[in-house]
């Protein structure tokens, strides 16, 4: 028995079915505007992001401060053992 060939497609053929993308069929400068305001929103998140993570600090600060003005809280989480020194 003798083997059968099967013709190869050539590989250029391959590339050209490929079917058209978004990106092919939108214009140039709309894909440009698209990217540049996916930028801008993802530097605005950023930003968002980097204020929440401020004003938590600020929150955090205040409350610290808060509970080193009471002297309860001071007395009750010091390291010392105040009761060597009745």
């Amino acid at each position: 028995m003798a083997k059968k060939n099967k013709p190869a497609a050539p590989p250029s053929a391959a590339s050209q079915d490929k079917p058209a993308t978004l990106k092919d069929l939108l214009n140039p400068d709309v894909v440009s505007k698209l990217k540049a305001q996916a930028d801008q929103m993802k530097a605005e998140a950023e930003i968002q992001r980097e204020e929440a993570r401020k004003q938590a600090e600020a929150a955090r600060k205040a409350e610290q401060k808060r509970l080193d003005n009471n002297f309860e809280y001071l007395l009750n989480n010091s390291g010392m053992d105040w009761k060597k020194y009745k």
